[in-house]
């Protein structure tokens, strides 16, 4: 998401990006490269976005800040907001905290149009203003919550599927002839598996994300019982209930 963000900013704003790694930085174009992260210091953002993992995300922004002008508007893409608004507060500095719903395993980044992004309330007006007005521009469609909104809605949209995507790949074993929705299903697990194991961790360990799956083991505890009993009728207004949710 790093790379997609400085390849889209690039085109009209003035963008430097550092990576402790150098041999990721091959990957940037008509962008700063910098090498050293002293070289912020220099180069006076008008904003700084972090874009590395939740688990290290509050030790880089430690990092930066004394390198940043007083008037750099701090910012994160992080797929969990736990303790961020705390964090942000502490800091006594501007900050727009937002969430692209959508990434490079299954997002299609040439076409955003049928995608999501989270703005943050709590966050700086100016910071909400270039936000919105950069996916407004790709066509997103952008959704305003609260920090404790947006974590109680990641862990319905992204905790159960992935949940589900995991005890898919769990119960795996390999078949000869897989049906359409198998295969389906075995490109969803594949991708969410070559995502960083930090991110799956960070949607999983989600303070909302153990309620989803007490709901998906209520929901399996009540499928098996129908199973047990081949009760038709329980079936038919599962399936029936099913249909409704899904609309």
């Amino acid at each position: 998401m790093g790379i997609w963000l400085a390849e889209e900013l690039c085109h009209d704003f003035e963008v430097a990006v550092f990576d402790k790694d150098p041999k990721k930085l091959k990957h940037f174009f008509n962008v700063k490269r910098f090498l050293n992260i002293e070289e912020v210091q220099d180069f006076k953002p008008d904003l700084i976005i972090n874009c590395v993992n939740l688990n290290i995300t509050q030790d880089v922004f430690r990092r930066v800040i004394p390198l940043l002008p007083e008037t750099c508007i701090l910012s994160d893409i992080a797929s969990v907001k736990n303790n961020l608004h705390e964090f942000y507060e502490s800091t006594n500095m501007r900050y727009v905290s937002t969430h692209p719903m959508f990434g490079p395993t299954f997002g299609n980044v040439r076409d955003l149009s049928n995608e999501s992004a989270i703005i943050i309330e709590e966050s700086d007006k100016d910071g909400k203003e270039f936000f919105r007005n950069f996916y407004a521009a790709l066509s997103i469609k952008i959704y305003d919550y609260s920090f404790q909104k947006h974590d109680e809605v990641i862990a319905y949209s992204l905790s159960t599927p992935f949940a589900s995507s995991i005890v898919f790949a769990a119960c795996m074993k390999k078949i000869d002839a897989p049906g359409t929705t198998f295969k389906k299903h075995m490109t969803i697990a594949r991708g969410l598996l070559s995502e960083d194991e930090y991110l799956i961790s960070e949607i999983l360990f989600n303070p909302n994300t153990l309620a989803q799956i007490e709901k998906i083991n209520s929901q399996l505890t009540y499928l098996t019982h129908i199973i047990k009993d081949k009760d038709h009728e329980e079936m038919k207004k599962l399936i029936e209930k099913l249909k409704k949710n899904i609309e």
